[in-house]
């Protein structure tokens, strides 16, 4: 599908996405509070500046936007029609980035999760994904 803007409008719309301090995170880090947890966010000694960090658990957490980090089988992270070179570069160089960042946060003993934008981020869904990855909520 063709872009529904001109290319100053998409730039202009494009310019005004944020990669820190986003809406997915800052719900993310008022569950996880909720909940009880400690939580820091972005720190920039840790490999990729996970969004949210819960240090006494060992644990880094990554809101991902599908679109900017091709999330595998989304329809958020098609392609757009229009400089498709450049945008497959773009994000496969994003997904390499990420996947090296995860490796580097693994090495040096952090769990890493990763939620999605598409996948609305709840209480349920945050629950879920401790439990799976073996974190304790701090209330029982």
């Amino acid at each position: 599908m063709a872009d529904v803007f001109d290319k100053k409008k998409r730039s202009q719309i494009m310019s005004k996405i944020r990669g820190k301090n986003t809406s997915p995170e800052k719900l993310l880090q008022a569950i996880l509070r909720g909940l009880g947890f400690k939580t820091e966010r972005h720190r920039s000694n840790l490999p990729g500046s996970p969004d949210v960090i819960l240090p006494t658990q060992k644990a880094v957490l990554f809101t991902n936007g599908c679109f900017w980090h091709g999330h595998k089988n989304c329809p958020r992270a098609a392609l757009p029609t229009t400089n498709r070179s450049f945008w497959k570069q773009k994000i496969e160089g994003n997904k390499r980035r990420d996947e090296r960042q995860k490796r580097q946060l693994r090495k040096m003993g952090w769990k890493v999760l990763t939620f999605w934008t598409c996948k609305h981020i709840t209480n349920k869904i945050v629950l879920s994904r401790l439990r799976r990855s073996g974190l304790r909520t701090p209330r029982h």
